[in-house]
């Protein structure tokens, strides 16, 4: 992934797919940490450590990640907002609708680009008074999160307003099940190639710091072509 272009390396050790079953600290924490370690020793990328727990997420800035990248928000233990300001590292906080395991169940929302705003602004100032440092504050949108493929659409469409915040904003958007709902036939996940660069390529043109890819190269080359083109015009 450094070879093909990534700039940071995101690791977790808990899915958090749609359906997904929750795993133990312990077990989490086993599974994780020899990785970061190992990995940490043969990068110079930032380690992004994908994890709700607080004591994961501590101990593996401890071997070596940089990054909390949080898909509750910091709301998942009492201690969470406090243990990412101590911690003194970057965090990304993120929108979803319910838990992993059933969010995907019935999903509603009145205007999902304004409820997720304005979730996103309420988890910012708790973080902020919490202590952690406005410049380490990252926004994600939660694309396919406790979100129909219309509420993911609709999000993409309007990411703007997320930007608008102030904060630089990561999109995950690649292989979600939105893409399917696009192209019937792209059912097997690694199908989902053309649509994932679709959807980089349009964060990117509202504002997105970050995208979350698992095919960087092909990503990398989309979002170079795209660049490229837009300075032309400019």
């Amino acid at each position: 992934m450094v070879d093909e272009g990534a700039d940071v390396i995101d690791i977790g050790a808990e899915s958090t797919r749609p359906g997904a079953i929750p795993v133990q600290e312990a077990e989490e924490a086993r599974r994780l940490l020899p990785v970061i370690e190992a990995v940490a020793k043969v990068i110079s990328i930032p380690i992004s450590v994908d994890t709700m727990k607080p004591l994961v997420a501590c101990a593996a800035i401890g071997a070596g990640a940089t990054i909390w990248n949080d898909v509750t928000a910091l709301r998942f233990a009492p201690d969470s907002l406090q243990m990412a300001a101590q911690s003194g590292c970057d965090v990304v906080l993120m929108h979803m609708q319910g838990e992993p395991s059933t969010m995907q169940a019935s999903p509603s929302y009145g205007d999902v680009v304004a409820e997720v705003v304005g979730f996103l602004s309420e988890r910012v100032a708790a973080a902020i008074a919490a202590g952690v440092a406005p410049d380490r504050i990252w926004l994600d949108p939660g694309i396919g999160f406790g979100k129909s493929a219309r509420h993911s659409l609709k999000l993409l469409a309007g990411l703007g307003a997320v930007v608008a915040l102030g904060f630089p904003v990561l999109v995950g958007a690649s292989r979600k099940g939105f893409i399917r709902a696009c192209d019937p036939t792209a059912i097997a996940t690694a199908e989902r190639l053309p649509g994932s660069l679709a959807a980089a390529m349009v964060a990117a043109g509202a504002g997105a710091a970050a995208v979350r890819v698992h095919d960087v190269a092909a990503t990398r080359q989309a979002l170079e072509v795209w660049a490229a083109i837009e300075r032309a015009r400019a």
